[in-house]
């Protein structure tokens, strides 16, 4: 069963601060690379990066041979976007402009199986082509193991998300939700304003509607110190932080600067 089991869930529910990044770099090497260092995921972007389904299946490989959980932000919510990337093998995925309860309720329909949804029965990649344990069993067991496992986690950066939040979360098949705080400031007409009551009083209002449904947050943070002040006050369970090059830039150039400030 280790294929499915979603590492980056049992985390979270044992009440461990998790960290992950965006994978933008397109290919294997960099998920793989991404995979070997101490974070607990990354999310594979489709809706801005580079990333198709081959190549996302390439990404999702590589972070389950080292034990990581590989989260997808799809394109969109439609069925198609949401049953291709399940079957290639993601962990869970991240749902961006979601503006309606209505929405929310087909993206259960098409990414939970029976009875919580009608996700299209397919034995892909995810499941070992079909030849897995947990998959030549009584097919209800596949289906409420699948259920439980995979993450569908609608990202809350529209004013009609935040504005039903609170019914929003508690749609069943609902695991958590992700914070995109840029789309989210834009749509409440304050770009960027992050420091303002109104966008404070709105992340608030989000973190209460979460944890009284008894799920978890994802946030994005531009940097480490936005991610830890986001932590501190407990806005958060997962912190997402920046894109896979920031991170390289960023730790290339803090080696380069300490070769360079104990050159002779």
């Amino acid at each position: 069963m280790q294929i499915m089991k979603n590492l980056l869930k049992e985390k979270i529910e044992r009440g461990e601060m998790t960290v992950g990044t965006f994978l933008e770099l397109g290919n294997g090497d960099s998920a793989e690379a991404l995979s070997m260092s101490a974070m607990d995921y990354f999310i594979i972007d489709t809706e801005h990066g580079p990333f198709d389904v081959e190549s996302s299946a390439n990404a999702i490989r590589a972070a389950q041979l080292r034990g990581k959980t590989p989260l997808v932000r799809v394109k969109d919510s439609t069925r198609a976007s949401i049953l291709k990337m399940l079957d290639v093998g993601a962990g869970g995925l991240i749902i961006p402009q979601v503006h309606s309860i209505e929405e929310v309720k087909r993206i259960v329909e098409y990414g939970k199986y029976y009875p919580l949804g009608r996700r299209g029965v397919g034995f892909g990649r995810a499941c070992g082509f079909g030849y897995d344990n947990f998959v030549t069993g009584d097919l209800q067991e596949y289906f409420d193991y699948c259920n439980r496992e995979t993450l569908l986690i609608p990202q809350c950066e529209t004013w009609e998300c935040l504005d039903d939040i609170e019914n929003i979360i508690r749609v069943e098949g609902i695991d958590g939700i992700f914070i995109g705080p840029y789309d989210l400031s834009v749509a409440m007409g304050i770009p960027a304003q992050f420091e303002s009551e109104t966008f404070k009083t709105a992340i608030e209002r989000i973190q209460k509607a979460v944890q009284d449904a008894g799920k978890f947050i994802i946030m994005y943070s531009s940097n480490v110190e936005i991610a830890i002040q986001n932590m501190h006050k407990g806005f958060v369970q997962s912190a997402t932080v920046g894109m896979d090059f920031n991170w390289f830039i960023e730790g290339a150039t803090q080696i380069t600067m300490k070769l360079k400030n104990h050159a002779g």
